[in-house]
Parts: structure tokens; C-alpha cells; sequence
């Protein structure tokens, strides 16, 4: 228990982390000599501090990096050493790269008609044995992912659902629910990873149209813990609450879904309580900013980041400067890269790295910290975006 609490040594860890993606651009070959190399001297001392150096980066390494590393990355390191394999391959690793590994690598890409694709951020350090998805047991249609796992469902017949990891290729058949989610659900994989809790667990969401009380709408909740569904005993009442089934973020177990008339439906599954948030802007795109709810929208040339600071500011004494949403960034794209964006650009995706936006059949990156932006591979004209993080997750 001692080790699970242990805090990390972040500080080391992110200097590493530099030099192994610049060390990610040689083969394995050349991998394996940059590190295990320990210099060729004619003195005996030098060739003891350079062992003593090589020990020293090779402990540095294992211990405060390699948990940092998406899962493609940490398969050619398999090749390193047999510490560095079996580190790797054990189940507390995998546990501990799913917790710090949290960054989105790619983007899985669903259309109507046809099977997933994956497109990494970075081709080198993002990868799926199988990005078909064939290993499930029939065609299925993502439709959610979080911190490395997808929540499928099956095309045809029942249309179940599958809870999979496409690096493991691990996966699990749902039971089947006691209520009707409708032929687009608007369903969404909620799945924080803590250090604390060596299982995975992780828990399902879905706002469906009441059958008993009109307009209203009611909250089935899927627990892996317990492996079975629950409709919750809250039920948010009034149209303008019906949830758009593609636009669902969770934040700190929180789900939230923009609504057709543009407001913004909260749901706690552990308190079972709803609440609209108002919002004026019916184009936006939720996200997770440094585990706060954000949303992003076009305006003119520029897009504009807000974060969602005070949800009860309207029960704020009168006068108070207390805000709901706060500005955190004001985006401009490098106009070389994406040419004439005004007003013609839609947004994929956007947390706190980075935000994705479309033109045409054309996708480009911001990235937040360096501002810079890039182009992409083709392949988002018409399909549904979610983003995706390589990780070893274990079901």
C-alpha cells in the first residue's frame, strides 16, 4: 500500500520524457545501443563512472518515465533490456501508465457506414494492433471513449454494448439494460483512472427520453463494480433539457451533454442530481480543461476558450463580480497552415493540450503550450471524432 501512495518525482520524470521521444526516432537497434552503451576506455575509472552514469539514467528512466509513454511507444522499449520488459508487461505498470498517461494521442473516426479508423496526433508514439476493431465479436459503432477505453455497440440484433482496450484487445460484453436508450443514445464512458484503485472501474451513462412523464428525460447508469444497470431515481423535467447524443464530456465524474436548445445538461451519477446550465451559444464544444468543464466556439477569425468557474453564480448577491464562465484562451490559427478559417472551420475536440478544429475534409492541431498549429491526415470529412488515449488499461 505504500508504493500506491508513494508521490512521483514529476520533475525528473518530464526531463526524461523529452529525451526518450527524441530517443523514439531511432530504431530498435540503435535504441538499444544509445542506452545500453557504457563507453569503451583504456581507464579503468572512467569505465566505472560510466557505468555508474549508465545505471543511474537506466534507473531514472524505468522508475519516473516510462508510466508517462503511450502504449506504442513502451512496446518498442519492450526490446531495451529484460528489466525493462518485464516492468512493462506487469499488471501494477500497466496500472500506473493508465493514471499518468492521460493525454489524448489520437483520434478514433466513426462514420455511419463503415468501420472505425484511428488517427494519431503522432503516428510514431500512437498505434492499435487493430484499428478495425475486429477482434470484437460482430461490426460495432463506438460511441464513447475515455482515458483508453471505447464503449461499443453492436450494429445489428440487441445492439449490445462492449466495453474494450483496442491496445490489449481485451473486452467485455455488456448485460443487456431494462430500458430503451433509442437508435442514437446519447451515451457516454465515464472512466478516471486512480492510483488508489488497482481495478479498473468505470461506469456508463445514458440520458434517455422518459416514457412516463412526457418531455422529461431519465438517467440510466451502467457500474462495472456491480456489472449491472440502474435507472437513476432523478429525472430532469422540461424540452429544452434533451441531451444531443454526440456532444458528451465527463469532468470529475460529472457528465455533461449540450442540449437542443444550447444549454448544458449536467448529471452526478454518485448524487443522482441534474441541472441546466444555462449557455446562449448553440455551437459549441465541450471539453476537459485542468479538470474543469470547457467550451469552445467560433467567432469571426478567432476561437475562444472559456471554463466553467462558478456554476451557482446566479444565486449570487447582487453586485457580486462572480462570473459562471471564465476566458482562459483566445485562439487565432496560423493562417499559413489553415488558410481563410473565417467563419468556415467547425471544432473536433478541445482540452487542456490541445484543440482540434475541421475545415472541409481538412483537420489542423492547436497546440496550447507552444501555439503552434499543424495539419493533420485527411480523413474527418463526415465522420463522427473521439478522441482517444493509448493506454494499457487492463479490464
Amino acid at each position: 500500500m505504500k508504493l500506491l501512495v508513494r508521490a512521483p518525482k514529476v520533475f525528473v520524470s518530464k526531463q526524461c520524457i523529452l529525451t526518450l521521444r527524441r530517443i523514439l526516432l531511432l530504431d530498435s537497434g540503435k535504441l538499444l545501443a544509445a542506452i545500453m552503451d557504457r563507453g569503451k576506455s583504456s581507464g579503468r575509472s572512467l569505465a566505472a563512472q560510466n557505468n555508474k552514469i549508465y545505471m543511474d539514467l537506466k534507473d531514472i528512466i524505468r522508475e519516473h518515465s516510462l508510466s508517462f509513454l503511450p502504449a506504442k511507444s513502451l512496446s518498442r522499449f519492450n526490446a531495451v533490456c529484460r528489466d525493462w520488459r518485464f516492468q512493462i508487461s506487469s499488471p501494477f505498470f500497466a496500472h500506473s501508465q493508465s493514471f499518468y498517461c492521460r493525454g489524448t494521442s489520437g483520434f478514433f473516426l466513426q462514420t455511419p457506414w463503415g468501420s472505425p479508423s484511428l488517427i494519431p496526433i503522432d503516428p510514431s508514439c500512437c498505434g492499435v494492433p487493430d484499428p478495425l476493431l475486429k477482434f470484437l465479436p460482430e461490426p460495432v459503432d463506438i460511441r464513447s471513449s475515455s482515458n483508453g477505453l471505447l464503449c461499443c455497440q453492436g450494429r445489428e440484433g440487441d445492439k449490445v454494448y462492449y466495453i474494450c482496450n483496442p491496445v490489449t484487445q481485451q473486452w467485455k460484453k455488456l448485460p443487456e439494460s431494462n430500458v430503451n436508450h433509442g437508435p442514437d443514445p446519447a451515451i457516454m464512458l465515464v472512466f478516471e483512472p486512480s492510483l488508489l484503485n488497482f481495478v479498473a472501474e468505470y461506469k456508463i451513462i445514458c440520458a434517455f427520453p422518459s416514457t412516463d412523464f412526457g418531455d422529461a428525460i431519465e438517467f440510466d447508469i451502467y457500474s462495472s463494480k456491480e456489472n449491472t444497470w440502474e435507472v437513476a431515481g432523478e429525472i430532469h423535467f422540461g424540452a429544452t433539457g434533451r441531451p444531443m447524443p454526440k456532444s458528451g464530456v465527463h469532468v470529475n465524474g460529472v457528465a455533461y451533454w449540450m442540449t437542443i436548445t444550447g444549454g448544458i445538461l449536467a448529471f452526478n451519477p454518485t448524487k443522482e442530481r441534474s441541472q441546466l446550465i444555462p449557455n446562449y451559444d448553440p455551437h459549441v464544444i465541450l471539453g476537459n480543461y485542468s479538470g474543469k468543464l470547457c467550451r469552445a466556439n467560433v467567432s469571426g477569425n478567432s476561437i475562444t476558450l472559456l471554463t466553467l468557474d462558478n456554476i451557482h453564480s446566479n444565486t449570487m448577491e447582487m453586485g457580486s463580480r462572480a462570473q459562471m464562465w471564465a476566458q482562459k484562451h483566445r485562439v487565432v490559427l496560423d493562417s499559413k497552415i489553415v488558410g481563410d478559417v473565417s467563419g468556415l472551420y467547425s471544432i473536433l475536440h478541445v482540452d487542456s493540450d490541445i484543440l482540434a478544429v475541421q475545415k472541409g475534409g481538412k483537420a489542423f492541431l492547436y497546440d496550447f503550450k507552444s501555439r503552434a498549429t499543424k495539419c493533420l491526415p485527411d480523413g474527418f470529412h463526415n465522420v463522427r471524432c473521439l478522441p482517444y488515449v493509448n493506454s494499457l488499461v487492463y479490464l
